[in-house]
């Protein structure tokens, strides 16, 4: 229980980091004894330097010593390692009752799996070429840093190169200034034509409100045909249900002669 940790409690920490290493290495060989602050700071870096080297996990010496509260975060880096681990164990053993079960599997839900892992072979694929290639140069190039690290320096040549870093930084240090002291010319062009742009809009919203005032000459007589469309569009739906109707009743008068 974490109970057991309101109060520093190093025994019991101990005892939980020796059960952790061995579950990573039942062989491993870590101190016994924790009765003195130094063998209690030998074990914690004993164990500390186990999980780094075998587990990839870093823990936090100071906070384990502390065997309190903070001491169950660092523990738990490893459990959650050995936890997820027993849980893809279990669903690896799932898998294969299911595949033992299951004649026809269907893969439509792993197709972004699959494209992630054919990347990846591909990168690897890439990745090793190109270590192979450096391994390869690697002879020469060998020969070369020896006999470049062997060289005695000359404080000429020491010199020369000094000097000319020194003007390379001297150099991009005044394209920065110059950078710098444009900056100001450049923001006050940038509110000129922010400037001219706000006029622009301006004097367009003024001319767009003008023309909404202004009535166009051609309204009236717009308006006058607007309504005679709408009398002669009630019409033609009046004497179009009128022909639907006689049509329908020629049919029916047809329909009865030929009877």
């Amino acid at each position: 229980s974490v109970e057991n940790f309101r109060s520093p409690n190093f025994p019991l920490v101990a005892e939980i980091l020796e059960w952790l290493v061995h579950r990573f290495e039942p062989t491993a060989d870590l101190p016994s004894d924790i009765d003195t602050e130094q063998d209690r700071v030998i074990f914690v870096r004993s164990v500390a330097q186990f999980m780094a080297e075998k587990a990839h996990v870093k823990l936090n010496t100071k906070r384990l010593y502390q065997a309190d509260g903070y001491s169950v975060q660092e523990i738990l880096k490893g459990l959650t390692l050995l936890y997820s681990a027993i849980q893809e164990n279990e669903g690896e053993k799932d898998m294969d009752d299911q595949a033992e079960t299951t004649l026809n599997f269907d893969v439509s839900n792993k197709i972004s799996e699959l494209k992630h892992i054919r990347t990846l072979a591909s990168e690897i694929t890439r990745r090793g070429a190109t270590l192979f290639d450096l391994l390869c140069r690697e002879v020469d190039l060998r020969e070369i840093r020896t006999s470049i690290i062997n060289r005695q320096l000359e404080l000429t040549e020491v010199e020369a190169g000094i000097q000319t870093a020194i003007h390379t930084c001297e150099d991009e240090g005044k394209r920065n200034q110059q950078a710098i002291e444009n900056v100001a010319s450049d923001e006050a062009n940038l509110d000129a034509k922010i400037d001219k742009k706000k006029t622009g809009l301006e004097r367009g919203q003024k001319r767009l409100l003008t023309l909404k005032k202004v009535r166009p000459a051609f309204m009236d007589e717009y308006e006058k045909l607007e309504q005679d469309l709408k009398r002669q569009y009630e019409a033609f739906v009046q004497k179009f249900i009128s022909l639907s109707y006689l049509e329908n009743q020629l049919d029916d008068h047809d329909r009865l002669e030929h009877e």
